[in-house]
């Protein structure tokens, strides 16, 4: 049996950081994905970014660290903007009522939206 991977990249600059996100989030991954955003609040970090383009799967586990996190970076004067997520997570934050942790969208020329980020 294979247990979920996922890889975690931080990049700072500044008060503001990008976390992206490879693999999978569940009930074994979403440990790490709270502490690397606890750790991002610890430093100081007022706005994260975490790019979810390469995330192949998130259960409630990890819906409930971004979640947390987002809770704590508000309490702390900063935010929590998640950014490219697949369509099926995009379903599932909605339903939940959590679509407020979705970066901006904008539009190109064509109409196309993209995350901004």
């Amino acid at each position: 049996m294979t247990l979920p991977q996922l890889n975690v990249a931080r990049h700072d600059r500044d008060t503001d950081t990008l976390i992206t996100l490879a693999g999978e989030i569940d009930l074994v991954t979403a440990p790490l994905v709270r502490e690397v955003l606890g750790r991002c609040l610890h430093d100081g970090i007022h706005r994260i970014d975490v790019d979810l383009t390469a995330v192949t799967f998130c259960d409630a586990s990890g819906l409930n660290a971004f979640l947390l996190a987002s809770l704590l970076a508000t309490d702390a004067g900063g935010t929590l903007r998640l950014h490219h997520p697949s369509r099926a997570m995009t379903r599932v934050l909605d339903i939940t009522g959590s679509g407020f942790l979705l970066g901006p969208v904008r539009t190109t020329g064509a109409g196309t939206p993209h995350s901004q980020g």
